[in-house]
């Protein structure tokens, strides 16, 4: 139960802070648009079973693996793309705590 609240805050509460920090006059559309850098996790269709508790999305799926992660830290250094790569980035953060917390990765 800890665990999912703790997945679910880091995912919908703290990117309303990220976004403020980093646009403080314009903090509703940069929310808007790190919550949908979440549509990352619609790799997890392409695995079976789609949810599995013992396995750590890190490294496994497509989207969430070390090459798609190296992808999104280059992302950063274009302007454009900077806040797209910063919720990609806090969600594989977020995703490897789950791991970590869980004893999965």
């Amino acid at each position: 139960m800890i665990f999912t609240l703790i997945h679910y805050s880091l995912h919908f509460i703290a990117p309303l802070a990220i976004a403020y920090l980093y646009s403080p006059k314009k903090w509703k559309r940069a929310y808007l648009i790190l919550i949908g850098t979440m549509l990352v996790d619609l790799d997890h269709l392409l695995a079976s079973p789609i949810f599995d508790p013992e396995r750590c999305s890190i490294g496994f799926h497509p989207l969430h693996s070390y090459f798609a992660i190296l992808i999104y830290l280059f992302l950063l250094f274009p302007k454009i793309s900077r806040l797209v790569a910063i919720g990609l980035l806090f969600h594989m953060f977020t995703d490897g705590l789950d791991c970590i917390l869980q004893g999965t990765f």
